[in-house]
């Protein structure tokens, strides 16, 4: 599966729980949208995800990957710490420039 760079580093962060390397593939005012929350900026895309790395541990493994345009929807198995895990969610990218504008994780 042929993964655009951004998203394949967004996995590889997030595999590795490195907050700080997540929210630098994020555009400075980047948007991301989980469990209801959004979270602007590169500083609290940080927390964030460093908060849920924390409570969740959750690690990707992509399963398919579809794009139009600057829009990708990649479909992914999710497992960590939280109930229902493993679960197949999906994350909605909008990008720009090689970097994530906005970012939504629905399940």
């Amino acid at each position: 599966m042929k993964l655009p760079n951004v998203v394949q580093e967004l996995i590889k962060a997030q595999n590795i729980f490195d907050s700080e390397a997540y929210a630098n593939l994020f555009t400075k005012a980047g948007v991301a949208h989980d469990e209801g929350r959004t979270h602007t900026g590169r500083k609290e895309v940080q927390k964030w995800i460093a908060e849920a790395n924390e409570k969740y541990k959750s690690v990707i493994q992509p399963v398919e990957y579809t794009q139009t345009g600057n829009k990708g929807i990649l479909t992914a198995n999710v497992s960590g710490t939280f109930p229902g895990s493993p679960a197949v969610m999906k994350f909605n990218f909008e990008i720009n420039e090689g970097l994530i504008q906005s970012l939504k994780i629905t399940g």
